[in-house]
């Protein structure tokens, strides 16, 4: 599942204060000219830079500019530190940045990005919010207050002057960068979510709870504040360094600037945004609703009408995967952009490099585990996160638990243990590969980094000329974070005690420890690399010892322990983009307050109309192209197979492997290390820039879903990280995140009309007629094995 969920391209080494990132040199052109003397194209934020500490950079440039490549006469972006120096502007108009303006849109339209994000918790496509929607309204709506309300100057000279601090209250004049940014933030911390949300949606599916807003809206305050409070402290490792570039908020960075600073680039940059924006819009109807065909092309599934059964059931399995839990959709191409994104355009190289790899060992490994039935795998579904009896059918969890939630022993007897899907299980079992690998990886190849950028925060040395800048401004205390924690914990508290979670007040307050010890790691990952490592698994098998056979306990243990980690990777992320656009850091800290409390009230409030409108797809194994309660299921699953710990995953029980594989994990990346201190590169590959918890992740990737983008999500990656960025470095820095903002925006806007219009959010749905593009039976690709024909 997307981890807020989901490596660093590096390849000529680092600062005086950043260890080498790992890297791909082969991907490096040997006709690139070394060109130290070349003015920054970033020739106005350099001149700026230069005004705030002129001395303290004149060595740091001179160095860096040594290490960068150029193609016709342009920078290839590799670096974290070319990133702040040639994409990111360092100017800083000192615009007023928290308004009355500001806040209003800013909360208008939290309760819009909190809304689209909770209707992509139920879709079968595991999508974002882009925050370019939602700029992109709020930079519409701005613009409009800025020119048709009055300003002050209506009234000075008259005998109405003294309503000019009125006027100008509620119209400060042109709507500026940091008003934009504030209320996009607001909005889309909002958007950012909670999994606590989808807790309480697991309550009211799979244990007939319906959980007060009272206390959903606490619990979500509490996780989302607490992994504020945590990542604030972390500023000095996880956000101020050059190298923590949280690449997928580089679209939604470049768009900001492109909007609001007027130049001759910027116009280009500008038109080409609208254009690719208004084409997406128009087009992304004909693949989400007229011409679902085109969501993944598939000429095997076309062509394979007429075979035998048997083999067209093997067929689905490997090259379906246009609906939920089809197939793996191997060789699919996909025309729809919501299930591609910008993260592609974005990512670093070396990130996709190591996610290509995963991908082609999850089409063996799970083809593998289902075709030799290694765990009994052959009983079950190929995909899908539901729990099954042993004969197959719905697991009966309600006879097994009883009212307060507990393990009844006689009933177990009676029913028997849930079993997993193959599928499932490889997704367990690689989970925790990863966390043990992010572990070793972390403590290896970065731990030079980690007490670089502490020393450096202690010293005031760090050398990030964005930084540097926002030194002007009043930063926020460290104790504010820490009374940020303190209020979020008594907050999470009273719902302990208080509400329906069997959730001991000691298992609580382990879940926090938990999370906050994760967090660094997986901030880490997540700012240098742009991806990030489910966690989820570690807070369960945790959880799952502080409290054996309470599945909902272990629902809340994990909440407050993963999204702990989930919460602080988001608005980390958000920390950052405040840094590179120069926002107020107080004015940071107070509007991603006011967007995590109004996103825990919207949230919650959609979450009880889809549940209640589509209750029977959520709760079904399979659910639809539309709506799917994958994620759900997932997370119930887990729950119960996790409070069962000692009968599924003990020594003696049937997937013992799955704990094992979280030690496991820790020794390739070991013994990677050793040798690499030995042979840096082999094969003319640097063996640091082979990430192997990336590398595990996506080996499970496909384990449920629509997996059909896959093959689109490659090319979009070999097009813009290695041809773009390779051999049209120019091209590259100024217009690639701004189109993949552009594309994410458009392609939004039409899910979110469609969500409404004809896909049955409000709770009656539209489906467009039936044709040879939109099949009335069967799924859409034409794979048509596994009785998809019969459904």
């Amino acid at each position: 599942m997307p981890e807020r969920q989901i490596p660093e391209d590096h390849p000529h080494g680092a600062t005086d204060m950043v260890a080498p990132t790992p890297v791909i040199p082969i991907l490096d052109s040997p006709h690139n000219e070394k060109h130290p003397q070349k003015e920054s194209p970033n020739a106005v934020g350099d001149k700026q830079y230069a005004e705030y500490d002129e001395k303290s950079i004149g060595s740091v440039v001179d160095s860096e500019d040594l290490d960068v490549r150029y193609v016709n006469g342009e920078p290839v972006i590799t670096t974290g530190r070319d990133v702040s120096k040639y994409v990111v502007d360092i100017r800083d108009d000192g615009d007023p940045a928290i308004t009355f303006r500001s806040l209003f849109l800013g909360t208008v339209f939290a309760g819009l990005g909190a809304t689209l994000f909770q209707i992509y918790q139920f879709k079968p496509v595991e999508v974002s919010v882009s925050t370019v929607f939602l700029l992109l309204l709020i930079y519409s709506i701005g613009i409009l207050w800025a020119k048709c309300l009055p300003t002050a100057s209506i009234v000075e000279g008259t005998r109405f002057a003294k309503l000019a601090p009125v006027i100008h209250f509620i119209n400060p004049g042109p709507f500026g960068l940091k008003e934009h940014t504030i209320s996009a933030l607001v909005a889309s911390t909002a958007a950012s979510g909670s999994t606590s949300v989808m807790n309480f949606a697991v309550q009211r599916l799979f244990y007939d709870t319906n959980v007060s807003a009272t206390t959903a809206v606490l619990a979500t305050f509490s996780t989302g504040l607490f992994g504020y409070g945590v990542v604030g402290l972390l500023r000095p490792l996880t956000v101020y360094p050059s190298e923590m570039v949280y690449w997928r908020h580089l679209p939604t960075v470049s768009i900001f600037q492109a909007l609001h600073y007027d130049s001759a680039a910027n116009a280009k940059r500008l038109k080409l945004f609208w254009l690719s924006f208004s084409g997406m819009f128009a087009f992304e109807i004909i693949p989400a609703y007229i011409f679902p065909l085109l969501s993944g092309v598939n000429i095997v599934c076309l062509a394979t009408q007429k075979a035998p059964a048997s083999a067209v059931n093997v067929i689905t399995n490997l090259f379906g995967g246009t609906n939920g839990n089809e197939g793996l959709g191997f060789g699919s191409i996909s025309f729809d952009w919501q299930a591609i994104g910008s993260a592609y355009v974005s990512l670093p190289l070396i990130q996709q490099a190591n996610s290509w790899i995963g991908f082609a060992f999850c089409y063996i490994a799970i083809m593998a585990i289902y075709y030799s039935n290694t765990w009994n795998a052959l009983s079950f579904p190929m995909l899908s996160s539901s729990i099954f009896a042993a004969n197959g059918s719905r697991y009966k969890q309600n006879a097994v638990f009883d009212q307060t939630f507990t393990l009844n022993e006689t009933a177990l007897k009676e029913v028997g243990i849930p079993s997993l899907t193959g599928s499932y299980v490889w997704y367990n079992l690689t989970g925790n590969l990863a966390i043990g690998g992010l572990i070793a990886h972390c403590v290896w190849f970065w731990s030079p980094y980690v007490w670089a950028s502490v020393k450096s925060s202690m010293n005031g040395t760090q050398s990030d000329p964005h930084y540097k800048a926002m030194q002007k401004y009043n930063e926020v205390p460290w104790y504010w974070y820490g009374a940020l924690i303190v209020l979020s914990f008594f907050a999470g508290l009273i719902v302990v005690i208080k509400g329906e979670t069997t959730l001991p007040w000691w298992s609580y307050i382990i879940a926090l420890i938990v999370g906050a010890a994760v967090a660094p790691f997986s901030n880490l990952l997540y700012a240098r690399v742009g991806n990030g490592i489910n966690t989820t698994n570690l807070c369960k098998m945790v959880a799952a010892a502080c409290n054996p056979g309470k599945p909902v306990a272990n629902l809340y243990f994990s909440m407050w322990s993963h999204d702990v980690i989930v919460q602080a990777i988001a608005l980390g992320g958000d920390l950052k983009m405040g840094q590179y656009l120069k926002i107020p850091p107080r004015a940071m800290f107070l509007t991603q307050i006011w967007g995590v409390v109004i996103g825990a009230v919207v949230n919650y409030v959609v979450m009880v109309s889809v549940v209640e409108a589509q209750r029977e797809i959520l709760i079904h194994p399979l659910g639809t192209n539309v709506w799917s309660g994958q994620q759900l299921q997932s997370m119930n699953s887990a729950a119960v197979t996790w409070s069962l710990a000692d009968k599924l995953y003990g020594p003696h029980s049937p997937y013992f492997i799955v704990i094992l594989s979280l030690i496991i994990g820790v020794v390739p990346t070991t013994i990677q290390y050793f040798i690499y201190r030995r042979w840096p590169v082999i094969g003319g590959i640097r063996l640091d820039s082979v990430i192997l918890p990336i590398i595990y992740m996506y080996s499970a990737r496909l384990y449920v879903g629509v997996t059909s983008m896959i093959f689109s999500c490659i090319i979009v990656g070999v097009v813009s990280q290695l041809w773009l960025r390779k051999y049209h470095p120019g091209w590259y820095r100024k217009y690639n995140y701004i189109l993949g903002g552009a594309l994410d925006g458009g392609a939004q806007v039409m899910i979110f009309v469609l969500s409404f219009a004809v896909f049955g959010a409000s709770g009656k749905s539209n489906p467009f007629p039936s044709w040879a593009g939109n099949p009335a039976k069967g799924n859409m690709d034409y794979c048509n094995g596994n009785g998809a024909l019969d459904k």
